[in-house]
């Protein structure tokens, strides 16, 4: 902002130019007025008052007053018949200033593309054809005029009229304008020392700027980035007591913010531990109500208390490493350093080794999987984790689908992002039902499902891990209308992976 309000000062430089082209113009416009009002004088003045009527014109208008025959003769100059009205400087026998200030003005209408005018040179042989303007006036009978530089790089101005005295003639009205360049220079001078003067002022602000607001923000994000990346368990916010502005207020509330996010990250590990204390317990009961069996006397009776003893075992000890798993994803997401995964390749690797677990004798799903071409599902992320989250989901999507149905999974890359679907021919998912089915322990058991088979925390800790992987889970309808769910899991892809084509 401060450089912004510099530059926009500096660009009164431009607004100077079109100044000095607007004084250029009307001082040609006054001139050629003035010699309009010197063709009616003359006219209505007697021949031999002209000479005197020329030359008071060209001393009170401080210009030069030539005539020129039809044929393209010097009739007269006034220059000739009294004194000059100026004198054109030569530029060697200045003082060093003046080149100092040609050369600067030279580099102002070069930086804000002011037009390039000829330089003047007095003709050798002084008629008619040695001017330009004098030849468009005696062509067209309107007036015609020029603007050249001086060999001081003054504006040279000139105007030319045709007039009827005796015979037909062209009058060339030159002037040297040395006041324009003074008026344009005094003016750049101020808007150069306004300029200095507002950029000193925009560093000591922009200095004062960095030290009580820049380096403060610096330090709250070098903390901020820590505190998020997790790698540093007691990252120390600046609290900044003495500060009292918006600064301060900011400083000290990402510090209780850091210090709630560490507390709560704290009850998350205490809950996991204390639930399975709290479900060990149970084990240890089941186990010794085994151990008593001894005091059944009938076999049948045994046979069903192992069984049911057998049964609430498997089921409190996957309840146990479930929510063991589900407490331990962030901490651990949050401290993996992440590696370029190929989604695609990854999915076909857990088919294959799925396949070769699956009894072929028992009715299940079938699978298929859509391939993706090779390198264009590549993602940042822990392998072994992110492979958990898309297994969960196809556990669950086989759980709800019959064992005549079939799980579509495909993975594809969609611009900055890689999508994973998953879609069963189960019963669907009432919309009411697709935010909770991701919270922890809630548990939509298919039909005729045993109770206890799952624990509630699969598609949980799936969406622990995709979050975690700056992704995002959610549950749909199926896009090909079919009855039945479907998850899309959203990935952030890799810059190293190849847009789909």
């Amino acid at each position: 902002m401060n450089i912004l309000a510099v530059a926009l000062l500096a660009g009164g430089f431009y607004y100077l130019d079109t100044y000095r082209t607007r004084l250029v113009d009307t001082r040609i416009a006054v001139m050629e007025d003035q010699l309009a009002m010197l063709d009616t004088a003359l006219e209505a003045a007697r021949p031999e008052e002209r000479d005197r009527l020329i030359g008071e014109f060209a001393e009170a208008t401080e210009s030069r007053l030539r005539f020129y025959a039809a044929d393209g003769r010097l009739i007269s100059d006034s220059f000739q018949t009294g004194a000059p009205t100026y004198t054109l400087r030569d530029p060697d026998l200045q003082a060093w200033q003046r080149d100092v200030a040609r050369a600067m003005d030279r580099g102002i209408d070069w930086i804000v593309g002011a037009p390039t005018y000829p330089d003047f040179r007095e003709p050798a042989v002084d008629v008619a054809a040695a001017w330009p303007e004098v030849i468009e006036a005696q062509r067209s009978g309107q007036p015609a005029s020029r603007f050249r530089y001086a060999p001081e790089r003054t504006p040279l101005l000139s105007a030319a009229r045709v007039v009827e005295l005796d015979t037909p003639q062209t009058v060339l009205m030159t002037l040297n304008a040395r006041d324009i360049t003074r008026t344009v220079r005094a003016e750049r001078f101020r808007l150069a020392v306004v300029v200095a003067m507002v950029l000193i002022t925009s560093i000591l602000l922009s200095l004062f700027l960095a030290r009580t607001i820049v380096r403060p923000l610096r330090r709250l994000a070098r903390a901020a980035v820590r505190v998020r990346l997790g790698r540093a368990r007691e990252v120390v916010v600046p609290r900044l007591p003495s500060r009292r502005d918006e600064i301060g207020t900011l400083a000290r509330a990402l510090s209780d913010m850091t210090q709630a996010l560490r507390e709560r990250i704290d009850a998350g590990e205490h809950f996991a531990a204390d639930v399975t204390h709290e479900l060990k317990n149970p084990i240890a009961s089941v186990r010794s109500a085994i151990e008593g069996l001894g005091r059944v006397q009938s076999d049948e009776q045994r046979a069903q208390l192992l069984a049911i003893a057998d049964e609430d075992v498997r089921r409190l000890d996957r309840l146990v490493s479930d929510i063991s798993e589900a407490s331990r994803v962030d901490a651990q997401l949050s401290r993996t350093l992440f590696e370029p995964i190929d989604v695609g390749m990854m999915i076909e690797s857990m088919l294959a080794s799925r396949k070769a677990r699956i009894d072929p004798d028992a009715p299940h799903p079938r699978l298929a999987f859509a391939r993706p071409r090779k390198g264009t599902t590549i993602v940042m992320g822990d392998g072994h984790r992110l492979e958990r989250a898309i297994d969960n989901v196809i556990d669950n999507a086989i759980s709800f689908s019959p064992p005549s149905g079939l799980v579509c999974i495909a993975a594809t890359r969609l611009g900055d992002e890689v999508h994973v679907r998953v879609d069963d021919d189960g019963p669907g998912i009432d919309p009411a039902q697709r935010e909770a089915i991701f919270r922890r322990f809630h548990s939509e058991r298919p039909a005729g499902e045993a109770f206890g088979r799952h624990s509630g925390l699969g598609l949980a800790i799936a969406r622990t891990i995709v979050e975690g992987h700056g992704g995002t889970i959610s549950a749909r309808d199926r896009d090909d209308g079919r009855p039945g769910a479907s998850l899309l899991i959203t990935l952030p892809a890799s810059e190293s992976g190849t847009a789909a084509g």
